[in-house]
């Protein structure tokens, strides 16, 4: 790294960073010096806002900043990702959570927080995001979560060991099967793209593992289908269900849900953008009420 203080190298890199089509250059520039000076980014901004010299510990910043602008996911470089109050390991091979989805399990937990002694699962848990919210947010909750991924539950059982999650490797489609109809919540962010919409981002493109991206079918819809039919099996009546999806899919699962016959109170949710992100409801409590 040339000879200047922290505002110019941070400057600089921006710059590197903005070129390559990184959507937040100067934020990304921060937090890759953050990580290497093991100090938060308000700091950072001190720092160079005081006119501090490049420190010693910055020696690999130049190399950080080829890597995202090779379009190498920020959190990939890191090992971290920052989920609602949570900090998670994450790496190749798992889906990199979102803050789209900390909306869905802000209503999860908004649901079981009224209930005594919760159980609850996190159907297609990828890093763990979910299932670690659950359980460090619901106080005296018991949460089980299910990968099928191999790697993925290799990183989900980093985040969720040290939480007293109850991580299965298997299929949602009947995992937990020994725990039919003892759950009172039932959360998923199933695999939901169809198979024409490559995402435009290299990040997800090309960093993602495909496995956590793609719904099956034209619509994206299988997985989707399979995590409610889980979910059906899995729930107490009345238990709660939510899974998020597409903005395009909230009518299709929202029928979905409908045509089984076996929820009620079916709700589509906005996230902070106000985009249609997820479809909640209850189990009937008439568990036999399906239609023929």
């Amino acid at each position: 790294m040339e000879s200047q203080d922290l505002a110019g190298a941070l400057k600089a890199a921006a710059a590197v960073l903005a070129r390559a089509g990184v959507p937040s250059p100067q934020v990304d520039a921060e937090l890759l010096a953050a990580h290497l000076l093991g100090e938060g980014v308000g700091r950072v901004r001190a720092m160079a806002l005081a006119g501090v010299p490049v420190p010693a510990a910055l020696a690999p910043f130049e190399q950080l900043v080829a890597e995202r602008a090779r379009r190498v996911p920020l959190q990939h470089i890191t090992g971290r990702a920052h989920f609602r109050h949570l900090e998670l390991e994450v790496g190749p091979g798992v889906f990199v959570p979102r803050p789209e989805t900390e909306t869905v399990v802000q209503h999860a937990i908004d649901h079981a927080r009224g209930l005594a002694a919760p159980r609850m699962a996190d159907l297609g848990t990828g890093s763990g995001a979910i299932a670690a919210a659950l359980a460090t947010e619901v106080p005296g909750s018991r949460v089980y979560a299910v990968e099928l991924s191999e790697l993925a539950h290799a990183w989900a059982e980093r985040n969720l060991a040290p939480l007293g999650v109850e991580l299965v490797l298997g299929d949602l489609r009947t995992a937990l099967a020994e725990h039919d109809g003892t759950f009172d919540v039932v959360v998923s962010n199933p695999p939901y793209i169809p198979a024409e919409a490559v995402p435009r981002e290299p990040e997800v493109a090309e960093h993602d593992p495909q496995m956590a991206l793609y719904g099956g079918g034209a619509d994206g819809m299988e997985l989707p289908a399979a995590a409610a039919e889980a979910a059906a099996r899995l729930l107490k009546p009345g238990g709660y269900f939510i899974m998020e999806h597409a903005e395009v899919q909230s009518g299709a699962v929202a029928r979905l849900l409908e045509k089984s016959g076996r929820w009620r109170d079916i709700a589509t949710v906005l996230d902070l953008t106000g985009r249609e992100r997820a479809t909640s409801a209850l189990l009937r409590r008439e568990r036999s009420c399906q239609q023929e």
